[in-house]
């Protein structure tokens, strides 16, 4: 693996810049302030910003609060599900295109706190700063388009997965999060009134839309999202682990020093932590599908899907009882004979780390039946 290429005075990534500074002040804290000197002026970016942006919180929790409260969601959730680089991002966009759903956007995801109350003034400001291409893979990025509301949990309660990102020192522990079923009682409070609470606002923005909800860290609760929202559907979409593990090295390779705030994991620490994260994430979900009932959980295997979307579309939409109008049907067939010349990385793989990726994740393999 190549080595990290860090630029310290890249400050526009900085995904902790639409934390709120109760949030920022409790992650400093919780990683005893430790704060790479290099790294401040990212750092002092996210404060600034943060304290902007407080007159527009509270403006938002005095008007909205309430209301957020009392609203009703009339249809559970959809979670699209699957392991970082496993095609969760294209599976979300193309479903998205049914305007029955309602879905977290970039704008959202990185403003959690505002997007009700003052989405005219800061959504152009956002787009003006965000890049309109992924830095890791050249899909398109823009505020309006679909993104991980795990971003915006982060940026809402210290625990969130991508705040090991901004921290890497403490990654293990931020990673261990995912596993929220397995932690506190405090901490499952916790975090189980912030999701729900943020999954009312998002229900109160579409004006009640079922929600078509997209995040890899989801893999490993299903059980309590299941009872958070009993009649909620799941869709997981599972990609060959060698291609798994070379897109999310080459990921966090790219990204991370983007976020962090701390000096970026060696290559080899970064190897290590995909294996541990892929494992644990896995282990946790194998153990749970038993417990969702069949109509409720559909999985896809990304290859098939990459190669014709379609005839996946129909079965997820036949499962679930969802209509799919020829409206709708055209939109997805347009926007995927678009994808077509899309292209994705190649890589050559060593045997010695073809084995070591075969021999950490050789239940996955087995469980999916790919090939060794």
């Amino acid at each position: 693996m190549p080595e990290l290429k860090e630029n310290v005075f890249d400050i526009m990534y900085e995904p902790l810049a639409g934390a709120s500074l109760t949030n920022l002040l409790r992650l400093a804290s919780q990683n005893r302030f430790r704060i790479s000197p290099r790294y401040i002026p990212r750092f002092l970016y996210a404060v600034l910003l943060s304290t902007a942006l407080s007159p527009f919180r509270l403006k938002e929790h005095i008007k909205e609060s309430d209301n957020i409260q009392s609203t009703t969601i009339q249809n559970d959730p959809v979670f699209i599900i699957g392991h970082w680089r496993s095609g969760t991002t294209y599976l979300h966009n193309v479903l998205s295109l049914n305007q029955k759903f309602g879905y977290c956007t970039t704008f959202h995801a990185t403003l959690p706190h505002v997007f009700l109350q003052s989405e005219e003034l800061l959504k152009p400001l956002l787009s003006a700063s965000i890049p309109t291409k992924r830095p890791m893979d050249n899909a398109a990025m823009g505020p309006d388009l679909p993104q991980e509301e795990e971003y915006a949990i982060a940026n809402i309660i210290p625990d969130g997965y991508y705040n090991g990102w901004c921290f890497p020192y403490n990654m293990n522990r931020y990673m261990n999060h995912v596993l929220v079923n397995e932690l506190s009682d405090a901490f499952q409070k916790e975090w189980i009134e912030t999701y729900d609470f943020f999954v009312k606002k998002l229900t109160r923005y579409h004006q009640g839309k079922q929600l078509l909800l997209k995040n890899p860290a989801h893999t490993a609760r299903l059980l309590m999202l299941k009872q958070m929202y009993p009649k909620a559907k799941f869709i997981h979409i599972h990609r060959n682990p060698y291609e798994v593990f070379y897109s999310m090295e080459k990921f966090m390779r790219i990204v991370l020093p983007r976020y962090c705030l701390q000096r970026p994991p060696s290559t080899d620490q970064m190897k290590q932590q995909i294996f541990h994260m892929y494992a644990k994430l896995y282990q946790s979900y194998f153990k749970q599908r038993s417990q969702i009932p069949t109509k409720d959980l559909i999985e896809i295997p990304y290859e098939s899907f990459i190669k014709n979307p379609l005839p996946h579309v129909k079965n997820i939409y036949n499962q679930f009882n969802f209509s799919l109008t020829e409206g709708t049907r055209k939109n997805i067939q347009d926007y995927t004979d678009k994808q077509k010349d899309f292209k994705r990385s190649k890589y050559q793989m060593s045997n010695q780390l073809q084995k070591e990726i075969y021999n950490h994740w050789r239940f996955a393999f087995d469980t999916f039946q790919y090939s060794k």
